[in-house]
């Protein structure tokens, strides 16, 4: 008993390291595009996380896959390489802080998928419910109604990012699960989408004028942003179980758009607010439901047998049995 407090405590500081990485991401990507391309973004993002967990396998005695790799490339598509892209070509702009809170609407992009494959449990009222509250927040995020409303190709192009992070939880659930050590995976999953990035590099006709702030917003952003969090949420999810790591998804939009208004001075007005309020309750109530169904499958989880693969921030993606990290 009295190792719980030091315990409970290591735990929360963990999650709030991950949340403030995480949700940090969209803050990154606006400033490294103050001279940068997307593309360019896209590569050193993937690279540096690359490197780092290569780093970490290599500390934890883990050795890259040999067999896996035309799976890892269709994974890196969907999950790092199209994400990635389309995150910073969005950001150009879209503010920071509804970047973020577009990222959280991936769970309800997951769904859908899930109902379309059969693989997501049975469909219930509670879950349908969520999937409705989440998109009449996305809508009123965008209000299309309105002039001064955020849809246009940018605001599409962030919602495209997060639908491909559900289409490569989908294909990595079912085809890299279980396989090999998960750093090590997941470090070959960003070389892989290291080399499909640096494929665009010849289409790319954006201007670029390096400087400081750019070149260290890339580097925090694929050392931190992607490769540590990737540690930091394999660790709570080894110490706590998924369940409790897919609660970090919760804090992303408010941290991003927190970050946003403070680092940046982005207007946060009051209906993107109550949108970003809305999104999150139409995810609360999916994962309730979701993790309800799991409750009563199983009669506890089993930290060991999950696999992981690096998204980007970002977003909702630590839960379940592979996240990736935006």
């Amino acid at each position: 008993m009295g190792d719980g407090g030091p315990v409970i405590g290591r735990g929360v500081m963990r999650m709030g390291a991950l949340a403030l990485l995480w949700g940090s991401v969209f803050l990154w990507i606006e400033l490294a595009l103050t001279g940068l391309s997307p593309t360019s973004i896209t590569v050193g993002r993937c690279a540096l996380g690359a490197v780092t967990l290569l780093v970490m396998a290599r500390v934890n005695g883990q050795r890259l896959p040999r067999r896996l790799w035309g799976r890892l490339v269709v994974a890196a598509f969907f999950c790092n390489a199209l994400p990635f892209l389309l995150f910073a070509v969005g950001q150009q702009t879209v503010d920071s802080g509804v970047a973020g809170v577009l990222n959280a609407t991936t769970p309800l992009f997951s769904l859908i998928i899930g109902f379309a494959l059969g693989t997501d449990g049975p469909v219930t009222p509670v879950r349908v419910l969520g999937l409705l509250v989440g998109f009449a927040g996305v809508t009123l995020i965008f209000a299309p109604w309105e002039e001064a409303g955020l849809l246009s190709l940018s605001a599409l192009a962030l919602l495209g990012a997060a639908a491909s992070y559900a289409v490569a939880f989908a294909y990595m659930g079912r085809k890299l699960v279980g396989h090999g050590g998960p750093v090590a995976v997941s470090a070959a999953q960003l070389l892989a989408a290291t080399a499909l990035s640096t494929l665009m590099i010849p289409l790319d006709r954006t201007p670029a004028t390096p400087d400081v702030t750019a070149v260290v917003a890339v580097v925090v952003l694929g050392v931190f942003g992607t490769g540590f969090t990737f540690i930091l949420n394999y660790r709570i999810i080894e110490d706590e179980g998924p369940t409790s790591a897919a609660t970090v998804g919760y804090l992303l939009p408010v941290v991003s758009v927190g970050l946003g208004a403070l680092v940046l001075g982005e207007p946060l007005t009051p209906r993107v607010v109550a949108g970003m309020a809305v999104v999150l309750a139409g995810v609360a109530l999916t994962r309730l439901a979701l993790a309800r169904s799991a409750a009563d499958k199983r009669p506890a989880e089993r930290p060991g047998h999950y696999q992981l693969s690096v998204m980007s921030t970002e977003g909702n993606g630590p839960g379940g049995r592979s996240a990736d990290h935006r």
